[in-house]
């Protein structure tokens, strides 16, 4: 049987296959693998505009979603996709034996298996059904119909749960951060993963943060987020970056080469990722501590009261083209540096936490980096929907 986590993202959706080992139960990234970009399809809108968010939101609610027209033409376009990836897998592997995962952005319906909202895109709360009649159509057989839609934040944490050399395995309380096209939160607290959707009351999620000047976290961890804002910094834009195949990788050698907007632009990161990492430790340990407001202002604010207070996290792990990054700055004095100096600032001098918490993250003056973990688990959110997917058959295929 053939297993594939397929990762949906704004532009394309990537299908992995996976494997899993017999003897200790733990998985891993098979060589085979393929993608598909939306708009090669010939139903894509290339100019789309999504419906109102909060006509959305209200319609998801209300559970009375009415798509547009233009919602189900680019929606065809992301379900022909994801098909075309796994017809794709299962040609290379010659079988007609699959199961599969999905992972995809956006709010769910209640059934799980499709999407009630989605900021940047259609919604298609047909969409798991669609997808198997568009491969059953195709003669590829599903060992198991697809059980739900999962969140890539969800899944990046079950990758590294279940991934053989993963960064939450071994450890009891470790928190992910993942940064890509945007920005992915996972956490494991005493020996267990636990669904950020579950953490809403007293935890929010990086993209809702919002620091003094109106930005929300999300820009500052995603490598979405810091092209953007170099090309605030740099009036350049992003369409102009495309094109000129300017990413984070290249703003960094700018930077290197002392270009003063790209050196403005990794201050500001390396300020703000530490004010997130000290955020999530400090509201683990002792509860919410009103560091941030919300790019929602009408979300309700976390409660200081959780099940977790007083625990210290083992790991701190950092994800995807984030931990690319973080890794490259490492001994050159920009970004990485700067980024501990200020973690180590924030946890030395706060008041909230106790002298226990501090010893714990510092040593010999300085952030103690035995503590965070670079993942070179790129494919973390499509192994982990391979796992879910697994997993779930294996509990119910029997019954």
């Amino acid at each position: 049987m053939l297993i594939i986590g397929l990762d949906g993202g704004a532009s394309k959706i990537s299908g992995w296959e996976v494997l899993r080992n017999e003897i200790d139960g733990t998985f891993s990234i098979g060589e085979l693998n393929a993608q598909q970009q939306y708009r090669k399809q010939s139903t894509f809108i290339p100019d789309f505009q999504p419906v109102n968010i909060n006509i959305q939101l209200d319609e998801l609610k209300s559970n009375q979603i009415h798509i547009t027209d233009e919602e189900r033409q680019q929606g065809q376009a992301y379900i022909r996709s994801c098909a075309e990836v796994v017809i794709e897998l299962v040609e290379k592997r010659r079988t007609s034996h699959v199961l599969i995962g999905i992972g995809m952005p956006g709010l769910k319906t209640r059934d799980k298996r499709g999407i009630g909202a989605l900021a940047n895109g259609p919604r298609m709360p047909g969409y798991c059904l669609d997808v198997e009649n568009e491969l059953q159509e195709a003669g590829v057989r599903l060992e198991y119909p697809i059980h739900h839609l999962g969140s890539d934040a969800d899944y990046c944490g079950v990758g590294e749960e279940y991934f053989e050399s993963g960064g939450f395995r071994h450890v009891d309380n470790a928190y992910y951060l993942g940064g890509g096209t945007g920005t992915a939160d996972a956490l494991k607290l005493h020996g267990k993963l636990i669904l950020l959707d579950q953490t809403k009351d007293w935890l929010a999620k990086t993209w809702e943060l919002q620091n003094d000047r109106g930005y929300s976290l999300e820009r500052f961890a995603s490598a979405n987020g810091i092209q953007r804002l170099y090309s605030d910094y740099a009036d350049i834009p992003v369409s102009e970056l495309n094109e000129r195949r300017i990413f984070p990788p290249q703003i960094f050698k700018l930077a290197m080469n002392g270009e003063k907007e790209a050196l403005h632009l990794f201050s500001d990161v390396s300020y703000w990722l530490a004010e997130l990492i000290f955020e999530r430790i400090s509201t683990i340990y002792v509860g919410w501590q009103d560091r941030f407001s919300f790019v929602n202002p009408n979300r309700t604010l976390p409660v200081k009261e959780h099940p977790f207070r007083g625990t210290l996290f083992d790991t701190l792990i950092l994800g995807q083209r984030l931990a690319d990054l973080m890794e490259s700055a490492q001994r050159t004095g920009i970004l990485w540096e700067p980024f501990l100096r200020h973690l180590t600032d924030l946890i030395q001098t706060s008041s909230a936490i106790d002298e226990k918490a501090k010893r714990h993250y510092v040593k010999n003056e300085i952030f103690n980096t035995n503590r965070i973990h670079i993942s070179r688990l790129r494919e973390a959110p499509a192994l982990g929907a391979g796992v879910d997917a697994y997993r779930y058959y294996q509990r119910n295929s029997k019954k």
